[in-house]
């Protein structure tokens, strides 16, 4: 008997997870991976080989690689070709639509948790970036101010909708197209056309498969079961009337979703639900994460500073943070390391220039001398804060020139110039 085709197989799994059937395994799993939380034991950090798995979407591999590169016409940014964005969900689909000329668009978001990023939270944006640039196609970013205001028993309204607008102004330091991006909070752009979506999703979702997907508990507030349909809308084009007029309304624009693996489960149910709403599926692109300061078991957290490098802080304050809780990889005494050497894989500065030193055969040497222990913890990590305040640095150049009147021009109800 034939084996099932993978696509048939990872669908499969798609939909049991939707209905709450899928893995249930008996040994407990060391990684927990939701919307909210992010914790393995693992000191190398989330086993993502097995996370595809769980999840039931597939590997970016060398062959999807190879193909963007050949439809686009551009080299893979180090982020794609280092493997940082690993996973996918139905990426060949939008290939095949680039390379038919056939429209889509991007979406993305944020929730607004603290008044600035942190390079967590940058990882996305910057390589959103990249993608609209590579693609040419619009944007839509979206602030999920009333999500953090119903996780936060005390958070006010006024605040999520504050921090939202304090957290665009670091988005679009990113450096978006103006002219194909639109930014919106949820609070202040909830349109018929969008509300129409969210009742949508909601009638073809009941309360078994939200608890299934979200883990709700009889204790948690209706709004937070209601939320999901909220994120899930944007995958549909009718929600953006401005940006795709008549066009739009029969759903059948898709979009591509670049989000760290962790937002998964939203557009799962959404990918669920798309056929039985007549609308083209999301497809997705998946990111690893960023590990925190003190080690990969978890990724950076915004209400843990320590954990963090924000892009408001301070050159010194960036040498300081790193000094003193970036996990090393490196051994006990001098003496010792020059004799085994470093791991990398658990060392988070190098962690950090994986992510965002630009040089292949920089990293290559350095992780190589590390590895020998010709280059000592100590220096590494010099090395890994002289990038991360280059970045920091550039994104606060940027942030400065970004005024209320620049936030108003992306948020503007407008069309974007991109002819559907």
């Amino acid at each position: 008997m034939a084996n099932p085709a993978p696509e048939n197989v990872e669908a499969k799994v798609e939909e049991l997870q939707v209905n709450g059937v899928a893995h249930q395994e008996e040994e407990e799993d060391d990684d927990k991976v939701t919307p909210w939380e992010v914790t393995t034991t693992k000191a190398t950090g989330i086993d993502y080989d097995k996370l595809i798995v769980k999840f039931g979407c597939r590997k970016l591999d060398d062959d999807v690689i190879a193909r963007f590169e050949r439809v686009t016409g551009h080299k893979a940014c180090p982020m794609l070709r280092r493997g940082m964005f690993f996973a996918h969900r139905d990426f060949v689909a939008i290939l095949d639509l680039k390379e038919q000329g056939k429209p889509f668009y991007l979406y993305t978001g944020r929730g607004a948790s603290s008044g600035s990023l942190h390079l967590g939270h940058l990882v996305p944006f910057m390589f959103t970036k990249w993608l609209q640039e590579v693609f040419d196609v619009p944007l839509v970013i979206q602030m999920t101010d009333d999500e953090k205001f119903l996780w936060n028993e005390k958070m006010k309204v006024e605040d999520a909708k504050k921090m939202a607008r304090q957290n665009m102004k670091d988005i679009i330091s990113v450096g978006f197209d103006p002219t194909k991006t639109f930014i919106f909070n949820d609070f202040d752009y909830m349109c018929p056309p969008f509300y129409e979506n969210i009742v949508k999703i909601w009638k073809v979702v009941n309360a078994n498969q939200a608890r299934a997907i979200f883990g709700f508990t009889p204790e948690d507030c209706m709004g937070k079961a209601a939320f999901p349909a909220v994120e899930a809308a944007p995958c549909f084009a009718s929600s953006f009337p401005h940006i795709f007029g008549e066009k739009g309304k029969k759903n059948d624009i898709p979009c591509l979703i670049p989000c760290a693996i962790d937002q998964d489960p939203y557009f799962r149910m959404c990918r669920d639900v798309a056929p039985r709403l007549k609308a083209a599926k999301p497809s997705l692109i998946f990111s690893s994460f960023l590990p925190a300061l003190q080690g990969a078991q978890t990724k950076m957290s915004a209400s843990e500073p320590n954990t963090c490098i924000f892009l408001n802080d301070t050159p010194n304050q960036i040498k300081n943070k790193i000094n003193k809780y970036a996990f090393s990889g490196g051994q006990q005494t001098v003496e010792e390391h020059r004799a085994k050497g470093g791991n990398c894989d658990v060392d988070i500065s190098f962690q950090f220039l994986r992510f965002f030193l630009e040089d292949d055969a920089e990293l290559a040497r350095i992780r190589e001398q590390y590895t020998k222990g010709e280059l000592l913890s100590g220096e590494l990590k010099a090395r890994a804060t002289l990038e991360v305040q280059k970045i920091v640095a550039e994104m606060k150049e940027r942030r400065d020139k970004v005024t209320d009147e620049t936030v108003n021009e992306f948020t503007k109800i407008r069309s974007l110039a991109y002819q559907y």
